[in-house]
């Protein structure tokens, strides 16, 4: 089977063949519109000069005609002789010579073919012209029409074929280099590797695709890291309620012990929920669909399933309809309470609503320890803890925020962490009806 033909040189071909036809299209109109109509009237004002030298020689005095014929020779390259070279009628003439003998037979009447004839000065045309003592022969010399029109356009024609070729075979490769970038790019992914970001320059629609490739390389690599974190964290997290669990089932090899048993019972359910969220990472977060919702009544009903009477929830949030998922929200609000509540125990954990225009902006607020500033953006990490701030005795999986972030991410959401005015901790995620829609319609 023949192997497609690459871009390059589809692009070549095709650009090379637009510039030749263009470039026949203007030579043909040149010649039309601009070179034929020239050629007839210099062709008939020659005419007319042969035609009137014919004649004037003719009514001249026999002893004044040899400087006549001299003086024609030189001003105008024309000659005057009485016998008729015997020449071929069917001769190739140069093209402006046909003209000129249209020319010439409009002027005398006579249906005749220009004769050419090679002589010491070189190439000589001659044509009969009557005058009033019969016909005579005019002749013109070639050196008088020095133009050779079809060595032009082979010339143009050739040096325009070298120069589209060269042209189109330059815009080819500017086109097919970003792409073959890419191709580079892509294949270097596809093989597991970190492929350097492309250049976002160029065309509009080349520094699109750049762009977007960028940032699709971005995310596998995040993705990839995340994968790594995630079977590191794991491996390192099952260990300890796994030897929790050896060491309980080795003393109840001795002793029965309710508190021992209800100990692999935590360490089970906490392996679960560990398990379960991994395994919610991995398989991704897919996109729900946003319904139209009451937003102060839902808000509502997910303060009261986290209120505790030592931590309680209060909701800040005017009365209006959203459009929201409201499975992942609920989700990714429980994920901050959770966090907020466990962090800030004692404290009341407020739930507010801020609408503006298209944009509502759903906060988190507790009186915790906070986090460092630096801390900020790197909390969202999988199995991220802080030491200084959030002590890890305080439990978790440390995947809660990452979760949320994969949330938001699938939903068009911005969730963002801020230090509070006064000491705490304040998470907010961005909805917009716009991104919700412009979402729908990408599905």
């Amino acid at each position: 089977m023949r192997a497609p033909r690459s871009l390059a040189r589809q692009n070549t071909l095709a650009l090379a063949i637009a510039f030749v036809l263009i470039e026949l299209l203007t030579i043909t109109l040149f010649a039309l519109w601009v070179l034929l109509p020239l050629a007839r009237r210099s062709a008939d004002d020659l005419a007319g000069l042969m035609v009137l030298s014919a004649q004037t020689w003719a009514e001249l005095p026999p002893q004044t005609r040899p400087a006549f014929e001299e003086e024609l020779l030189k001003s105008h390259a024309l000659a005057l002789r009485a016998d008729r070279p015997g020449m071929g009628h069917d001769e190739w003439l140069p093209p402006y010579f046909y003209v000129l003998e249209d020319a010439l037979n409009r002027r005398t009447g006579l249906q005749q073919h220009l004769r050419s004839e090679t002589l010491d000065s070189g190439t000589w045309y001659w044509a009969n012209v009557s005058t009033g003592s019969g016909l005579l022969t005019v002749g013109l010399s070639a050196t008088r029409v020095d133009s050779q029109p079809l060595m032009a356009f082979f010339i143009a024609l050739l040096v325009g074929l070298i120069f589209a070729f060269g042209v189109a075979l330059w815009l080819a490769r500017r086109l097919t280099r970003p792409l073959a970038q890419l191709e580079a790019a892509s294949a270097l992914i596809g093989q597991g590797g970190s492929p350097t970001l492309l250049p976002e320059t160029g065309p509009r629609e080349m520094a699109a695709l750049s762009r977007r490739f960028n940032a699709m390389a971005q995310q596998v690599r995040e993705l990839l890291s995340a994968r790594t974190t995630l079977l590191a964290g794991v491996s390192h997290d099952l260990r300890t309620p796994l030897a929790r669990m050896r060491l309980a089932l080795e003393m109840l090899k001795d002793k029965p012990d309710p508190q021992l048993i209800e100990r692999l019972e935590r360490d089970i359910e906490q392996m679960n929920r560990l398990i379960g969220n991994v395994l919610d990472l991995a398989r991704g977060l897919a996109h729900e669909q946003p319904v139209r919702t009451a937003l102060a009544d839902f808000l509502h009903q997910i303060a009261s399933d986290f209120s505790t009477p030592a931590s309680p929830v209060t909701v800040s949030c005017p009365p209006c309809p959203w459009d929201i998922a409201p499975t992942a929200l609920q989700r990714a609000i429980g994920n901050l309470l959770q966090n907020a509540q466990r962090y800030a125990p004692g404290s009341p954990v407020e739930l507010v609503a801020v609408l503006a225009g298209q944009q509502c902006r759903i906060g988190v607020l507790d009186r915790g320890p906070g986090i460092a500033p630096d801390q900020l953006a790197a909390v969202f990490e999988p199995f991220h803890r802080l030491d200084a701030s959030r002590s890890p005795a305080t439990g978790g999986s440390g995947l809660g925020l990452t979760i949320v972030k994969e949330l938001a991410r699938a939903n068009g959401w911005q969730v963002t962490l801020e230090a509070r005015p006064g000491g705490g901790l304040q998470a907010w995620i961005e909805l917009s009806n716009a991104a919700a829609k412009n979402l729908l319609l990408k599905m």
